[in-house]
């Protein structure tokens, strides 16, 4: 979805398919630099695709920088092994650890999505490098404003430097990048401060007309629910674009226990029914925007390094009114007559699975 010539610093990509095969290419341009924090890199077809792409550019003498997740990509690192040879520089974040704070430190994942290119190419959004996901609708840009791209890359080093560190605390952050009316943020995990959970906050209650939340996995917390629920009641629009069925059924499971509450409050449930929707991204009154590694739920609020870039650039918003606007159309709305008659082995799975949602 390319943007006017007059303005071609961004492009929005929901289409894997393109995005990779844009990937592909700037990166077999690349003539100095390439690094990629991902949390999922797999070893199928399509990473071997860019194993591959990215081995011919080592071999060329471009320096590159390679940030994985133990969790999403595995820790074996036999798969990187050519390149690695060729002096590509792999660190892989948070092996996993089996003492007794397993469910707490293995839930802290890196779950950036982030490729810098040259220090002049810049890929941010929602998308993993696999293969299995090629049909997915996603919500990438590809972007070419130099200021922006220096803050992505001072915050990759900062996690290149830092991969292997547990920081599950009560104080620490990082504080928020700014590039004129651009604000970029970075999460780290912390059952306090939660950076784009409170500026999703924020941005709810400053809402005045509409409200549209696009994402794969819903379970925002009271506070958030309560803040949806309050904007619908003074007569905004507020609509969710959730997939019918996600990746992880226990996700779709547990969300059903809170559709009810939202709906009676008026909110605008919709369920994307052609196939996965893995997009993650906020629209506010049609002139602010978020788009975000993080999903709309307690796990990446709390657990998971995210970045989300906040602005209100109004090329971008009408790339992503468009991307809104197709991805409704192919949504089917909440039924709360049916939600209301459920099998009562759904609602005993929601309320067996409601003690443990922060690790969803």
């Amino acid at each position: 979805m390319p943007l006017s010539e007059e303005n071609n610093k961004y492009q929005l990509f929901d289409d894997n398919l393109d995005l990779f095969s844009s990937m592909l290419k700037d990166i077999s341009l690349a003539k100095k630099t390439i690094f990629l924090e991902i949390y999922r890199f797999g070893q199928d077809s399509m990473g071997e695709k860019f194993r591959q792409a990215l081995l011919i550019r080592a071999k060329e003498g471009v320096k590159i920088k390679i940030l994985i997740d133990a969790w999403g990509s595995g820790s074996d690192v036999s798969f990187f092994g050519s390149l690695i040879n060729e002096g590509v520089s792999l660190r892989v974040y948070k092996k996993m650890n089996f003492e007794k704070t397993y469910f707490v430190k293995n839930h802290c994942r890196n779950h950036r999505k982030l490729l810098l290119i040259d220090g002049e190419i810049a890929y941010i959004g929602s998308s993993n490098i696999t293969a299995y996901s090629l049909n997915w609708r996603e919500l990438n840009f590809r972007i070419e404003e130099l200021g922006l791209i220096k803050l992505f890359t001072r915050s990759f080093n900062d996690s290149f430097r830092s991969y292997n560190k547990y920081s599950f605390v009560n104080i620490g952050y990082k504080r928020d990048l700014h590039f004129g009316s651009w604000v970029f943020i970075q999460d780290i995990p912390n059952s306090y401060r939660q950076r784009i959970k409170k500026r999703y906050e924020n941005l709810l209650e400053s809402a005045k007309k509409e409200i549209i939340i696009e994402t794969p996995y819903f379970l925002p917390g009271h506070k958030l629910r309560k803040k949806l629920c309050e904007a619908a009641e003074k007569g905004l629009t507020v609509r969710i674009m959730t997939p019918f069925h996600s990746d992880v059924r226990l996700v779709d499971i547990l969300r059903r226990k809170y559709l009810g509450e939202l709906h009676l409050s008026g909110v605008k449930l919709c369920f994307y029914d052609q196939g996965n929707l893995h997009a993650k991204g906020l629209m506010i009154d049609n002139e602010l925007f978020s788009v975000s590694s993080a999903n709309f739920d307690y796990r990446s609020f709390r657990y998971q390094y995210e970045i989300a870039l906040i602005g209100k650039e109004k090329i971008v918003v009408e790339l992503l009114k468009e991307h809104f606007d197709k991805t409704y159309t192919n949504c089917v709305n909440f039924n709360y007559e049916n939600w209301q008659k459920r099998p009562r082995v759904e609602k005993f799975f929601e309320w067996l699975l409601l003690p443990i949602r922060y690790l969803f």
